[in-house]
Formats: structure tokens, C-alpha cells, sequence
């Protein structure tokens, strides 16, 4: 009798082992459609960037090639066509631009040359404010979106993520007058990062994230699907596992 009672239990026990394991047989057509979306996901962005890559050198090797002689254009001696050349010269013409008018005569050059467009009624609004935004982006020293941030907008209880550009100044800042500081952010929107809207926000209405500008820019492109880990909150949850882990021991101890 207490032998049929001691075997039951285990009898149960590795009919509900065997029922936890059994796999779930999947339909051939289920498999093909997870194959082909794995397949989507891996070449997808692949394929894009490659796209994007080949169009941007087409487009370079259309604008250049024409301008380089005949002797100097490697496709004169080939009998295939090699891309990338002209942007091969536009990187090298760049840098030596850049080394000339580093020196005096390079920098005496440019400012003649800036005085003439500043002449231009039209031209010179459209050259001072191109060169800001270049000096601005470009500057190494700069803080521009360097950071990403949460503020309320549209109205209260509603979040969105913002990329801090730089402290407001200028007649802006002068008009505001606030007790906080004033920060200029750049307000994307979704899918498209590249337009949004620009806010000039109190410092300390700003939430700021820790996450990096790109992966920030990820969750904005994706609508919210992408959305990159949280180390410290990973970090929490280990934590309490662990703190879970003894309590649990001592309860049962407690109640055995």
C-alpha cells in the first residue's frame, strides 16, 4: 500500500515532465514565413545601406569625373569603369583646401573672398547662415546633440524626446528672461528625424536620458519598436533577484 502510494506521485511527476517538453509541431507554411522574415531582417538594412552607398558614389562620380583630363581618369585605361574616383577627389581636394587655408595666405584669400560675397544682397544672407549651422555642426569642441533628453510637449503628461543643442542665447534668450537657464532643443519627428521643430525649453523642465543621440534617434525612427536596454535597469533586476533568492531559503526553512 505505501509502496503504491510512494510510486503515484512519481508516475504523476514525469507525466507532467514529459507534457512541460513535448514540443509544438509547427506547419511547414509557419516555418517558411519565419524564414523569410528572418532572412528580411538580416538583409534589409544590409541592402539599403548598400544602396544608399552605390547611389552616393554614382551621384559624386557623375558631378566629378567629367572635370578630370583624360590622362588622369583611370577608366581611359581600363576597360571597366571604376566607381568611387571622383569621390576619391573630392575627399583628397577637400583636405588640401582645407591645409591651404590654414596658413596666412590661405586665411588672407578666404576673407577677400568673404568680403565679396558679403557685397551680395542675396547671396551673403544665404553664405552667413550656411557657414553658422557648418561652424556649429562641425566645431570639435561643440556640444551640439550630444544628448537626448525627455520634455512634456504637446501639453502636460505627454513625453517626447528631444536632442539638446546648446544654451540659448542671443536676443531669444534676452527676451525670455527666465530665473532657469534656457536651452535650445531639437524636437524630431517620427519616422523622419530630419524635421521636427525647434524649442526653447527652461533647463529644468528637461529630463535628461542617458541612452546615446543614436540609439534616441533608433526609438524615434522606429516609433517606439527599437527601444535600446537600460543597463541600470537590468542591473535593478539582478539585484532583486538576488535579494529574493536567501528570503525565499529562509521562508521555507521557517516553515518546514
Amino acid at each position: 500500500m505505501a509502496g503504491s502510494m510512494n510510486n503515484k506521485p512519481e508516475n504523476d511527476l514525469k507525466g507532467t515532465t514529459q507534457l512541460n517538453v513535448k514540443p509544438q509541431k509547427q506547419g511547414v507554411m509557419t516555418k517558411l514565413r519565419n524564414y523569410f522574415f528572418t532572412g528580411l531582417v538580416i538583409t534589409g538594412p544590409i541592402g539599403i545601406t548598400l544602396y544608399l552607398s552605390w547611389s552616393l558614389i554614382q551621384l559624386i562620380d557623375g558631378w566629378i569625373l567629367p572635370w578630370i583630363p583624360e590622362k588622369y581618369n583611370p577608366d581611359t585605361y581600363l576597360t571597366v569603369e571604376v566607381p568611387g574616383v571622383g569621390l576619391i577627389v573630392v575627399l583628397i581636394a577637400l583636405t588640401l583646401l582645407g591645409f591651404l587655408t590654414a596658413n596666412i595666405a590661405g586665411r588672407t584669400l578666404l576673407s577677400i573672398g568673404e568680403s565679396i560675397v558679403g557685397r551680395m544682397p542675396l547671396v551673403r544672407n544665404i553664405y552667413s547662415a550656411l557657414k553658422q549651422i557648418f561652424e556649429t555642426v562641425l566645431q570639435e569642441k561643440g556640444q551640439t546633440f550630444t544628448k537626448a533628453g525627455l520634455v512634456e510637449y504637446p501639453r502636460k503628461g505627454l513625453w517626447a524626446i528631444v536632442f539638446l543643442a546648446t544654451n540659448t542665447k542671443g536676443e531669444v534668450a534676452a527676451k525670455l528672461e527666465q530665473d532657469d537657464e534656457m536651452v535650445s532643443v531639437f524636437l524630431p519627428t517620427t519616422p523622419n528625424p530630419t524635421s521636427g521643430f525647434l524649442l526653447f525649453v527652461p533647463k529644468k523642465d528637461i529630463m535628461e536620458l542617458e541612452m546615446s543621440v543614436e540609439d534616441a534617434a533608433k526609438l524615434v525612427i522606429s516609433a517606439g519598436l527599437v527601444s535600446p536596454e537600460y543597463p541600470k535597469k537590468l542591473a535593478g533586476i539582478k539585484e532583486l533577484e538576488g535579494e529574493k533568492g536567501p528570503t525565499h531559503k529562509a521562508d521555507s526553512k521557517t516553515s518546514s
